[in-house]
């Protein structure tokens, strides 16, 4: 979503997997939207389970958000991650043109930009991680670790979500590699010279506004705030993953009804659960757990008048999200590790201005890292999110209105146009290495 708001402003041409498999790697099929051209390529089969559910969602994903219990390592995922990257880099040669700009995103690609210079593209390449780099104890047990980081200096300009993440990518370079980067993010290795700085990824508050506005949005809130009279909403949104903490929300609330039993029949706390990668077991499995533990909590603290935990999977179009975020009094994000979480961003830019909301963030999310005017949380330590539960409902409105005008200004200032037009800025100021040294081996 957040790139598709971005390429909107620039135009160009959006290239990526179609979400289709086929008997083979297809060639690109093109489509119009807006001043966007779509270039879709099909997956074989084999791709889709050992490069998409293999290494990106079973090797890369769970890796990088420091699960390396869930972390599986084999050979084949990783031969068809780099195929699948071959081939898009084949696709990509056929449709660039001399003063192109090349920006390649998140983790699904991160061999791209060494496979386009291995093709003899010259063009100014940038990639952006979306999710969080790994801490380097954990990183160096990926098995050919050293060609992955390799693979970023065929880059320009490598962007993480945060200082956090970008410390430790230097880390790694300054201690396996033996390269200590200068001041200003230059790093020179392998023949090659690549910039790594933090972009931190945002939202269009703008279009919240709008959407805010809207005939759904009015709505759905007006319809939540009818059915919670006497009682105060906490909302969590998130897709059903292992690094959201929903284990650990749900174990927190049921804490603060066990140490509060005075607010019984007064809060409801509203999660909204989007099912993902249904294909691989651990989010099979965790969508089982989910559903098995809002009905032992309701079961053991409800009552006939009063449902304390409601528990939706079904999936909310944008104008219809937003009414959910405004009749909500609080938003609780229980990430246990995020690249950045731009629903604690949506939820603020949200708010009606004369009576927000509360943000509860955890301080494993990029997002924590700039919006500090949340109340800020240890999603492991559920008798902190027990209290901070009730510190959220008690907030007198003098201080939601402060703490969410601090919030939303920083939202304002940098914005997701911000985020793009300092990326591309920065990418095209940058001396072009694949112009000026060939000495790049493969």
């Amino acid at each position: 979503m957040a790139m598709g708001n971005a390429l909107k402003e620039s135009g160009g041409i959006w290239l990526g997997w179609s979400g289709q498999s086929a008997e083979e790697d297809g060639a690109p099929q093109f489509s119009k939207v807006g001043n966007i051209t779509l270039a879709r390529i099909d997956l074989s089969r084999q791709n889709v389970e050992e490069y998409y559910n293999g290494y990106a969602n079973r090797t890369l994903w769970p890796l990088f958000h420091h699960r390396i219990d869930l972390t599986a390592y084999e050979q084949s995922f990783r031969d068809a991650y780099l195929d699948v990257n071959r081939s898009f880099a084949r696709a990509i040669r056929s449709l660039v043109e001399p003063g192109d700009v090349i920006w390649v995103q998140d983790y699904h690609l991160i061999p791209l930009g060494r496979e386009l210079r291995a093709l003899g593209v010259k063009n100014r390449i940038g990639f952006f991680l979306h999710i969080p780099w790994p801490a380097r104890e954990l990183f160096v047990t990926l098995p050919q670790h050293e060609d992955l980081v390799w693979s970023l200096f065929g880059y320009d300009l490598v962007g993480f979500q945060s200082n956090k993440d970008l410390a430790a990518f230097t880390d790694y370079v300054a201690t396996e590699l033996n390269v200590e980067p200068s001041g200003n993010g230059l790093i020179d290795h392998f023949g090659r010279r690549l910039r790594a700085r933090a972009y931190p990824i945002s939202i269009n508050p703008a279009e919240m506004v709008e959407l805010g506005e809207s005939e759904a949005a009015a709505r759905i809130e007006a319809t939540l705030r009818g059915r919670a009279i006497g009682q105060k909403i906490i909302l969590g949104v998130d897709r059903i993953d292992y690094s959201k903490g929903l284990p650990q929300k749900f174990a927190a609330f049921e804490r603060f009804l066990e140490r509060f039993p005075e607010r019984h029949g007064t809060v409801n706390l509203l999660q909204i659960g989007q099912p993902s990668r249904g294909l691989v077991e651990e989010y099979r499995n965790l969508g089982d757990e989910l559903a098995a533990e809002a009905g032992r909590i309701n079961g053991r603290h409800g009552m006939l008048d009063w449902t304390p935990l409601s528990y939706h999977t079904q999936s909310y179009g944008r104008d219809a999200l937003t009414g959910i975020y405004r009749a909500a009094d609080a938003c609780i994000v229980t990430s246990l590790r995020d690249g950045m979480n731009l629903v604690a961003k949506e939820f603020v830019a949200a708010q009606a201005a004369d009576d927000p909301g509360v943000l509860i963030l955890s301080r494993f999310t990029g997002a924590a890292e700039q919006l500090c005017e949340a109340l800020l949380i240890n999603p492991y330590d559920k008798e902190q999110c027990a209290e901070v539960f009730g510190e959220a409902l008690d907030m007198p409105r003098e201080e939601r209105v402060a703490r969410w005008k601090e919030l939303k200004a920083h939202i304002e200032e940098n914005s997701l146009t911000d985020w793009q037009q300092r990326f591309t800025h920065d990418l095209r100021a940058t001396e072009n290495e694949a112009a000026r040294n060939s000495a790049f081996a493969f």
